[in-house]
């Protein structure tokens, strides 16, 4: 029966993080630097307000939307946090993860032919939705530039087809975000085009250098923004994400959403309630604790002689692989098999990847370092 099967369906393939994860993951004495997921535990306060609400029998559906208290807790963090008004009862959908919110959002923009630009290289999730919408993926090479997406590189890939341009920042997998400067300057060039912007600001409470700033602050209209609770509040397995766009496009969205997953988990939305309320701040100490992590991490790649880009945010080192005929998988995988550190093959971000790998420093000090001196017993002994 597998001829019958949606050829887009069986065209896409499973992420290659998760492939090359799973490959290597019985390994022996292994350590893996290769999920992007926060090691530090829910905050205790989150896990009571849902075990609370199982005790209270908060079980059923909610509104498609999300209950409404937990939407004026999500535009109420966009508010204080970033500066932007949104409408809790019209603007806001609370979504199973981050995941769902860019297939819905992407499903209701996207027909037939159109065209959406990604920095290249990128998180491999956005390429299967597009292609199961019959759009194209058009990648801009940054690897000359930083990993910065700018109008300038942006303008000369806009077609007439140009339907999303897709702006993921802190970006995984670089770890780079954008000025906001460099923003606005986008926001300009497509202000008044008949082009969506997708902010993806997942790892936003994660920036660095100074305050997130969001695209929607200068072109709200034509913006949908995506995040979650996942990386800031350290609630992976949650599954609580959130779509901000004006009326008139989420109404839209929410219909998708509807057909899709009805309502977010009941259970999950109480504890993303007081999340967003009592632990508006809980991603701040996390947030120290992985710019120290990265000041290291980066201190012993640069005496390792790796080419990197240092990071303005996120839990991420995009790293050029060194001078060998290896290619980026075959790198990692061979890393594996002589000194038992997993990294992600920079393949496992698209074409623009090739020739890098992903190292996660979301992992604790000692893990670290034990991991940084096999990369470079590796790199003294097997180059």
């Amino acid at each position: 029966m597998e001829h019958l099967i949606n050829q887009r369906v069986k065209e896409i393939e499973i992420s290659g993080i998760r492939k090359f994860f799973n490959m290597v993951a019985d390994t022996k004495d292994m350590i893996s630097l290769t999920i992007g997921q926060p090691d530090f535990p829910t905050p205790d306060h989150v896990k009571e307000a849902a075990k609370q609400a199982i005790d209270d029998n908060f079980t059923s559906y909610t509104h498609n939307a999300g209950m409404i208290s937990l939407r004026k807790a999500a535009t109420n963090f966009y508010q204080k946090k970033y500066g932007i008004d949104y409408h809790a009862e019209t603007e806001v959908i609370i979504t199973t993860g981050a995941s769902e919110a860019i297939d819905i959002a992407l499903r209701t923009i996207l027909t037939e032919g159109t065209e959406v630009i990604l920095p290249g290289p990128v998180y491999p999730g956005y390429e299967p939705i597009i292609h199961l919408c019959g759009a194209k993926p058009v990648y801009i090479d940054l690897r000359e530039h930083q990993f910065r997406m700018t109008a300038s590189l942006i303008e000369s890939y806009i077609t007439e087809k140009t339907r999303c341009i897709i702006l993921p920042y802190p970006s995984n997998p670089t770890g780079v975000s954008l000025t906001k400067a460099e923003l606005q300057e986008i926001a300009e060039l497509v202000k008044n085009r008949d082009i969506f912007i997708l902010a993806d600001e997942i790892y936003s409470e994660l920036s660095f250098e100074g305050e997130h700033v969001s695209i929607a602050n200068f072109i709200k209209e034509q913006t949908i923004v995506i995040n979650g609770l996942s990386k800031s509040h350290s609630m992976t397995g949650w599954r609580i994400g959130m779509v901000f766009a004006p009326e008139s496009i989420a109404k839209h969205i929410l219909k998708v959403h509807q057909y899709n997953v009805t309502c977010a988990s009941s259970i999950s939305q109480m504890a993303a309630l007081q999340a967003l309320t009592v632990g508006i701040d809980d991603a701040l100490p996390m947030k120290s604790e992985y710019m120290k992590r990265r000041d290291y991490v980066y201190h012993r790649l640069v005496a390792m002689n790796l080419e990197v880009v240092k990071p303005d945010g996120a839990f991420y080192f995009f790293v050029k692989k060194p001078n060998t005929p290896l290619n980026s998988f075959e790198f990692c995988l061979s890393l594996v098999e002589k000194v038992g550190v997993a990294c992600v093959p920079g393949s496992a971000f698209g074409q623009y990847g090739e020739g890098y790998f992903r190292i996660s420093y979301a992992y604790s000090q000692n893990t670290l370092e034990e991991a940084l001196n096999r990369l470079e017993k590796y790199l003294k002994e097997y180059l």
